[in-house]
């Protein structure tokens, strides 16, 4: 029942609780007839609206009720009619309308928000075209969990719908989780998948966490929403701020960050805009209020190209569905399923049900050759060490000449896994580096590398290299990684080298990069960090070759096996 409206003894309920005698059947008829002829709305809630119930104060409609009560007790409550349910709607913009819950606000924080999406009427059609995927599902989970449904719309404000959204804050995903509070709410993030972007799993945790403002805030959803956006800690220090001034505690009188203080007032516009948008002349398309996708359990890891295939569906749709997903397959250690269009599940259940289960991922074998290590396999077949031990069951970095790894790879072309991480950075390129006059150098991280010494070793600033490798300034980064740059030059012929820094941290963007092997023996006065920075490789690649412990001391004359990165133009 909504709130604002308290539901009292009436006849409505009297009659609910009634007795039903098939006897009394023929009398309770012709008693009703009478009644309706007079004007009486006995158990107003079955026979006529709200307004011909008793009322306080109303001593005729009052003693008319008392006088037939006897008669009543042995009349049918129709309690059938009572508990029809009004038809669902059509549009799941009408359902969210219906369960609104949130307080009706006039602010001018709020008529500025208003004033912009009546300046742009295009953008809501941009939104609902995303927003038609996931917007369902989000509706689903937020009455069942007896939320208000305007929460349907926070994702609006968040990403615009957009899963792949990445914020200068780090944040990823419909609802911009960033990796601490992801965390927190076990969200995964690793070489294979991001959770921030699991629609499911985000939602899951979103909801979650807003559950758990609300309850900090005492049922205040205008300071949980803030603290969703700046975090609690900041809402709590604005309030004893504002307390020890003797100022008001409420959201719109607290001292919060400019960008808080539109977070929920864009929200609360868009709460006004889906009331009525006819009223500020947008049109909101129409998104059916059907499930779009189904979860289908698919039991172990599947190559997505034929995920695809088996579902009839473009990968680029299954994508978007998983964007959680960050390569060509889907997480060894699951969650083993996939979400798909709802038409479409069916026949691909029963499709992989017939699949040859060597046919889900393909695997190449490499045999291990003397001084490869873990990283240097790793990185030949652009996977993660972690993934190599998992998949070949090794606890440690040790590995010997001779032995076989087994190495998952893509079973299709790159341009078959439409939005994997790899053609995510196809696409950056496109965007970025397109002009004639730039090239494209690949660079490796270093230990010690930072976003501001690699952008100043470059010249370029650190917004330009975050934004080509769709990371935030902020993000750390793990030494081994590649970092595209879009340097002058792009139509010289000049040797590779005089666009980077160091050569030797610099990857031709055409090939992967060779590796010699090269004995290095140990000199006075050598340390392992300085034959590292000598070479361009860590410390850590350098023990890691030769066994070694780093906290121990060279000696001279001692040997060393070194695999150098050899750039050839």
């Amino acid at each position: 029942m909504p709130a604002g409206r308290r539901r009292t003894r009436s006849d409505s309920d009297h009659c609910e609780h009634s007795q039903e005698t098939p006897q009394a059947a023929h009398a309770w008829r012709a008693f009703a007839v009478i009644l309706l002829a007079l004007g009486v709305g006995a158990c107003a809630g079955h026979l006529g609206p709200d307004t011909n119930m008793p009322r306080d104060g109303d001593a005729v409609s009052y003693q008319q009720h008392e006088a037939l009560e006897p008669i009543m007790v042995t009349a049918p409550p129709l309690r059938v009619l009572e508990n029809i349910e009004p038809e669902p709607p059509a549009d799941i913009w009408e359902r969210i309308r219906r369960g609104f819950a949130l307080p009706a606000v006039d602010h001018p924080r709020i008529d500025s928000q208003l004033a912009f999406y009546a300046r742009h009427p295009d953008y809501m059609a941009r939104v609902a075209v995303r927003a038609e995927r996931y917007l369902y599902y989000i509706v689903k989970e937020l009455e069942r969990r007896e939320l208000p449904l305007e929460l349907a719309l926070l994702p609006i404000v968040e990403s615009a719908y957009d899963p792949y959204a990445y914020s200068h804050g780090r944040a990823a995903g419909l609802w911009q989780f960033i990796p601490g509070t992801a965390r927190m709410y076990g969200l995964r993030q690793d070489w294979w998948h991001d959770q921030r972007r699991d629609v499911k799993e985000s939602t899951r945790a979103a909801l979650d966490f807003l559950e758990d403002l609300a309850a900090a805030f005492d049922g205040d959803w205008m300071l949980a929403l803030a603290g969703y956006n700046a975090g609690p800690g900041n809402v709590r220090r604005a309030q004893a701020r504002n307390r020890n001034a003797g100022r008001p505690l409420d959201f719109f009188s607290l001292p919060l960050p400019a960008e808080t203080q539109a977070y929920v007032p864009k929200l609360l516009a868009l709460r006004q805009l889906v009331a009525d948008a006819a009223a500020f002349d947008i049109e909101l398309p129409e998104i059916p209020n059907s499930p779009h996708f189904a979860v289908v359990q698919i039991g172990g890891q599947l190559d997505l190209a034929q995920a695809a295939e088996l579902a009839e569906i473009d990968s680029r749709e299954l994508y978007l569905l998983n964007p959680e997903l960050n390569r060509w397959a889907t997480h060894p250690e699951g969650p083993h399923r996939l979400l798909l269009p709802k038409s479409q599940a069916d026949g691909f259940a029963s499709a992989l049900a017939e699949l040859d289960p060597s046919q889900r991922v393909a695997w190449r074998r490499h045999t291990i050759r003397r001084g490869e290590s873990l990283s240097t396999i790793a990185s030949r077949y652009v996977i993660d060490v972690e993934t190599l031990r998992t998949v070949n069951d090794i606890s440690g970095h040790a590995i010997r000449a001779g032995d076989a790894l087994l190495i998952p790879h893509a079973t299709a072309a790159s341009d078959a896994y439409a939005l994997s991480e790899e053609q995510r950075s196809v696409a950056r390129k496109a965007r970025f580096g397109g002009g004639g006059d730039r090239r494209e150098v690949r660079y490796r991280v270093q230990p010690g590398d930072s976003f501001w010494s690699i952008s100043r070793a470059h010249g370029v600033s650190v917004d330009q290299l975050a934004r080509w490798n769709g990371m935030a300034p902020r993000d750390p980064l793990r030494a081994g990684r590649e970092l595209l740059l879009w340097l002058p030059g792009g139509n010289a012929t000049a040797d590779q080298s005089n666009l980077c820094a160091d050569a030797q941290r610099c990857i031709p963007a055409a090939r992967e990069p060779e590796v010699r092997r090269v004995t290095y023996r140990v000199r006075n006065g050598d340390s392992l960090a300085r034959i590292a920075a000598r070479f361009g490789v860590s410390v850590a690649q350098i023990s890691e070759w030769n066994q070694l412990d780093p906290a121990r001391y060279l000696q001279p004359g001692q040997q060393l096996i070194l695999q150098i990165p050899v750039t050839e133009i």
